[in-house]
């Protein structure tokens, strides 16, 4: 991808916030790079070159900068861009696709060949896909050594390589340091688990989003203490928990993770930026979107609103079947059922934190029969035992960086699956920015229209982002009421 780079020279100068992420700055007489907000005296044109991804910065030789700590950066999300065979890779290799599959696996999910879609990302990024995992884990890899205690083995495994040997001697490679050398002095104790810090591009209305994900809760999976955002969280073979809240005074989010999750750190950071849709662009968002005069007054009344995102694609989607044609306390008193039903239990220090949210397969296993005894109809238990079906089966993928469209497609084959359930599930699961449930009563009140069509043509004008115009009406009905 060309930047141009007198502008982005211009946004280093200002240190602009809108551009953290969206590039990095290489800076050849120190052989560093930095994030355009980096604080420290901005280099001279001629010694600066810029790079899309941090991953090219570092082929080139650049070092990651330890006062802005590019690992901190927003991420350019796949939501936020043109949706190409790459941009949707670049997104599954966030997701730590490469750490439990091989790139041929991840090609036929497109129904290409290995060739073809490695092409497509370096012609897109400039770099191949394991250097963009490589440059990935070892951001991570350098996160936790600044900001954890925690032993070099699991630092290595928890960013997503194989083998400490593998990891010291890539870290050493890139960055021409033994990794015991990258460790600051540090407050943190190995105990419990680890705390991180997750940066955002301000503003983030952080209490809608905590209310949105807490109020669509299951009791004993998720819920809020104060400011704070707890939950259980399963990836693959391992378990625990987290807690989330602001930093006062700085655009992070402060996320203390249990240590059954350190393993897992590869795929859940990313998995906690989709959550709470950290790698969104404000200011592009409402660029667009205040050009509607409906649409103004809310986005100065809730600034920095987002889409919330999920942990599990089945987890998602089975709360939005839940939440046909009922209200969100109905849906979240039956996802409650479920989760007593087939989740499986925790054990944590949070007397609030009981169990881990259904699995497909768990729920694939019981007949209509056991989800009709939950409060279900037929119809709707039989729709859940399909889909649960499907997901068990990898027949459906619901996973961020999948691709909508064919996902969407075959969500509508199932019975009782419908537009309203699809953009849903669209919107947070898939992340989408574009997906629109437009039958959704709430969106039909906000606009005071009458029929989902009358909603589809007013939208129009908010492409490509009406998931958040979506959850500006949604909000403004609430709060009015």
């Amino acid at each position: 991808m060309e930047l141009n780079a007198d502008l982005c020279y211009e946004a280093l100068r200002a240190r602009d916030a809108r551009f953290d992420g969206r590039f990095f700055v290489g800076v050849s007489t120190t052989g560093i790079y930095c994030r355009p907000v980096c604080t420290a005296r901005t280099p001279g044109r001629d010694r600066c070159r810029f790079f899309y991804q941090a991953a090219a910065a570092e082929i080139e030789g650049f070092r990651p900068c330890l006062r802005c700590r590019p690992e901190l950066a927003p991420g350019v999300a796949p939501v936020d861009a043109v949706r190409s065979a790459a941009r949707w890779t670049l997104g599954r290799i966030e997701s730590g696709a490469l750490n439990d599959e091989g790139f041929e696996r991840l090609a036929a999910e497109y129904g290409l060949s290995s060739r073809q879609l490695r092409r497509a990302v370096v012609a897109e990024f400039g770099v191949t896909p394991v250097q963009l995992a490589q440059t990935r884990r070892l951001l991570l890899a350098k996160q936790l050594l600044t900001e954890t205690a925690l032993p070099m083995a699991q630092v290595a495994l928890g960013s997503g390589f194989a083998s400490v040997r593998r990891f010291n001697h890539l870290f050493r490679d890139r960055y021409g340091l033994n990794p015991v050398a990258m460790r600051r002095s540090t407050s943190a104790t190995l105990g419990q688990g680890v705390t991180l810090q997750l940066a955002y591009r301000p503003p983030l209305a952080w209490d809608v989003l905590l209310g949105f994900l807490t109020g669509r809760g299951a009791a004993g999976v998720e819920y809020a203490e104060g400011d704070r955002y707890l939950r259980t969280v399963r990836i693959g073979a391992h378990r625990g928990w987290i807690v989330a809240g602001p930093v006062s005074g700085r655009p992070m989010l402060q996320v203390e993770v249990s240590a059954g999750l350190i393993p897992a750190l590869a795929s859940l950071m990313p998995a906690l930026r989709r959550l709470f849709d950290l790698d969104a662009h404000p200011h592009t968002i409402n660029a667009q979107l205040q050009r509607d005069p409906r649409l103004a007054p809310l986005l100065l009344a809730t600034p920095g609103l987002r889409v919330p995102g999920a942990m599990d694609g089945f987890e998602l989607a089975l709360r939005a079947v839940l939440g046909q044609q009922v209200t969100v306390k109905a849906a979240t008193t039956l996802f409650s059922r479920f989760a007593l039903a087939f989740g499986e239990p925790a054990v944590t220090p949070h007397a609030g934190l009981k169990f881990y949210a259904p699995t497909a397969e768990r729920v694939a296993q019981a007949s209509v029969q056991q989800l009709i005894d939950l409060g279900l109809t037929q119809r709707r238990a039989q729709t859940i035992a399909d889909l649960s079906r499907a997901l068990a089966l990898g027949e459906l993928v619901l996973d961020a960086g999948s691709n909508p469209e064919s996902s969407a497609a075959r969500l509508q084959t199932i019975p009782g699956i419908g537009p309203w359930t699809t953009q849903y599930i669209a919107m947070r699961a898939l992340r989408d920015p574009d997906a629109l449930p437009a039958s959704d009563l709430g969106l039909m009140k906000a606009l005071a229209v009458k029929r989902p069509r009358e909603v589809i043509d007013a939208a129009q004008a908010w492409r490509p982002w009406r998931a958040y115009a979506a959850l500006h009406l949604w909000h403004s009905v609430k709060a009015g009421g």
